[in-house]
């Protein structure tokens, strides 16, 4: 039986690296993850999603969709939830034929 990587599985299926598909495949992977790690800060931290909407001045509907499809969200909104669970937040950005970029 023949063992397959993730990579060739998402390759064949979802688009090789750099197609616009599989640029989204990628985008709405890492939406779903910063949702997670925003869920498990908040349960952490005792918090419910109207208390933690209400540290941030949004409904508690608005934290619903951050931790279940963050790609649908301003990135403000998302920076401000992590600024009320007291999280520090590194952000690197690499352009093409550019050096990478630490934004703290």
């Amino acid at each position: 039986m023949k063992k397959y990587s993730l990579e060739e599985i998402t390759d064949k299926y979802i688009g090789k690296s750099g197609t616009i598909e599989r640029e989204r495949f990628d985008f709405e992977l890492r939406a779903d993850v910063i949702g997670e790690i925003i869920k498990n800060a908040r349960v952490e931290q005792n918090l419910t999603q109207e208390q933690l909407g209400k540290l941030i001045g949004v409904q508690k509907a608005q934290i619903s969709k951050i931790e279940n499809n963050a790609k649908d969200v301003r990135f403000s909104t998302i920076l401000r939830v992590f600024e009320a669970l007291k999280a520090q937040v590194n952000l690197s950005v690499k352009l093409p034929n550019h050096e990478s970029v630490q934004i703290a």
